[in-house]
């Protein structure tokens, strides 16, 4: 009994994988290359597994007190399972679970079964779940095999691995529940047997193709050239990827112009009103007659190209001479161009005087115009009446007008250093003013104003000796700023020669311990181009004598005298 169902086991196991290598090839043959990707993206359509089983069975058998089945070690199992999609799909299986007959209590399971499988997908760990009924053989304990119904309901888990392009994966376990009854007959053993069974398989599982549907029809669309005019031809191609070579391909063209059933096409673009035009492109594959009945099979893409206007004529204008004087001419010149070279006609206007011409050569008469720039505008028009203007001047020169002489700004000279002798011109000033002479020597007829100033803390002292004099007359008021103009005055009338009434003082209001020159052409106002000055009555301001710091004043030095 032994070696009779060692050989069948045998016998079983090779028989299966036989069996299922042709339909491994036809569905590795049948199915497109797969990418390596995660199982959880593609999982297997087929799932073929192969490995060892190990069987508890528990049952009785009527008629019979105290069996006991032992468990069964040596056992083989194969299955085959056909998916529908990621999660569901059918399964056939086959086991195989014999012991030699030798002692009672060992017996022999066998059997297949058809059901359900569930499965839920990852990248490494795949587990599932299947419930089948089916037909098993059982014996022992004398009794002949007997088939009866069988019914599995259990589950598993598969960790996949890289071998074999990744179609090696690796059954860890499966643990199925088992309820079998078995009709004996009448023995002396029994006649009926109801068995509950445990039984732990493991080992490989071989995926076969994938649930994933092949890559999509791609299709690209152009057009060439994207800018034409009217009448310019057009051709649109349509470039289809991922085809399947064994299928039959069919393209579609519609648009403006357009209606191809090819890869390429030609648009009509003579009628087409000038703007912007879509053509959409179709792809499908499939089986002739049955071309695009799947979504993957499909595609859809679209080129546009833009029909433009006749453009318009450009032109540029220049007048020669650009400058003249009243009463004279000049030509003016226009340059017209069509893009499209169409015959161009040419006119002239003037914002005054007048043009005379009608070619690319017109003359511009200036009688009557006034002084000053004139506007000229040439036009170019096609025979579609699109037009284009350019500008050009002319300027009438008027008659010469001598300008308006303005007072100059010179140098300024500063009183800040000396603090003993704060309005003594001192050598330092001696450069600016020595300029100042050489202005007024060039320009004999010109004049000169010197302007001083004082600082907050001189006009303070000023403000305070007036009010003081308001009360006493004999208090003199000393105003430094009119010191400083009298004393710069003097300063170019003694040491530079200049004639004094070509000079004249005053002073401002502005902070700072200083004096500014100015020179006054002929002809200039001073006060007109140099506001908020205050001349200074030179009768009422005398000025110092320049001395060297340390000499006493004459009038000082000969009361000094007269004492003695």
């Amino acid at each position: 009994m032994y070696f009779r169902v060692s050989k069948s086991l045998s016998l079983v196991l090779a028989l299966a994988c036989v069996g299922c290598m042709p339909l491994a090839m036809a569905a590795q043959d049948s199915a497109k290359p797969a990418a390596k990707a995660a199982a959880s993206d593609s999982p297997s359509k087929w799932d073929i597994f192969a490995g060892y089983s190990y069987l508890a069975p528990k049952g009785t058998i009527t008629n019979s007190n105290g069996i006991k089945y032992n468990a069964i070690n040596g056992g083989g199992i194969v299955s085959v399972a056909r998916y529908f999609n990621n999660y569901v799909g059918v399964q056939g299986e086959g086991d195989v679970h014999a012991t030699k007959q030798t002692q009672p209590s060992n017996g022999d399971f066998s059997g297949g079964s058809l059901g359900l499988i569930l499965r839920h997908p990852s990248e490494d760990i795949t587990p599932f779940a299947h419930l089948l009924v089916g037909l098993e053989y059982a014996g022992g304990y004398d009794q002949k095999d007997k088939m009866g119904v069988v019914m599995t309901a259990g589950g598993g888990m598969d960790y996949s691995t890289p071998l074999f392009d990744h179609h090696l994966a690796i059954r860890v376990f499966q643990a199925d529940y088992q309820y079998t009854h078995e009709n004996f007959g009448d023995t002396a053993q029994g006649e009926r047997g109801n068995f509950n069974m445990i039984r732990l398989s493991a080992g490989l599982v071989y995926h076969i193709g994938t649930i994933a549907p092949p890559p999509p029809v791609t299709l690209a669309c152009s057009a060439s050239p994207t800018s034409i005019f009217p009448g310019d031809p057009v051709t649109i191609t349509a470039t289809a990827g991922s085809l399947d070579p064994k299928a039959n391909v069919l393209y579609s063209m519609s648009g403006a112009g357009v209606n191809g059933t090819s890869a390429t096409a030609t648009v009509a673009t003579g009628a087409l009103a000038p703007g912007s035009y879509t053509v959409k492109c179709g792809v499908k594959e499939g089986k002739p007659g049955k071309e695009g009945m799947k979504p993957w099979e499909v595609a859809d893409a679209s080129a546009s190209f833009t029909v433009k206007a006749f453009e318009p004529p450009t032109i540029s204008c220049s007048a020669n001479p650009s400058t003249i004087k009243p009463g004279e001419m000049a030509t003016v010149t226009a340059m017209g161009m069509s893009p499209q070279n169409r015959p161009l006609s040419y006119s002239y206007t003037a914002t005054s005087g007048s043009v005379s011409g009608s070619g690319t050569s017109a003359t511009f008469n200036s009688a009557g115009a006034p002084t000053g720039t004139t506007g000229i505008t040439c036009t170019v028009a096609d025979d579609k009446n699109q037009t284009a203007t350019a500008n050009t001047n002319v300027t009438i020169m008027a008659p010469y007008v001598a300008p308006i002489p303005r007072t100059q700004t010179l140098c300024s000279i500063t009183f800040d250093k000396d603090k003993k002798r704060p309005t003594r011109v001192d050598n330092e000033a001696k450069a600016c003013l020595d300029q100042v002479a050489m202005d007024l020597q060039r320009q004999s007829d010109a004049k000169a104003v010197v302007v001083g100033s004082s600082d907050a803390k001189e006009k303070e002292a000023t403000a305070k000796e007036a009010k003081r004099a308001m009360k006493n007359k004999h208090v003199k008021v000393v105003d430094l700023a009119a010191e400083r103009a009298v004393n710069t005055k003097e300063y170019l009338v003694t040491e530079k020669g200049i004639d004094a009434s070509r000079v004249s003082v005053a002073t401002e209001a502005t902070d700072g311990q200083k004096v500014e020159d100015y020179l006054v052409p002929s002809g200039a106002t001073f006060a007109n181009d140099v506001t908020g000055t205050t001349a200074v009555d030179e009768t009422m301001v005398k000025p110092e004598v320049r001395k060297a710091l340390g000499e006493k004043h004459p009038m000082k030095k000969a009361a000094a005298t007269k004492k003695k």
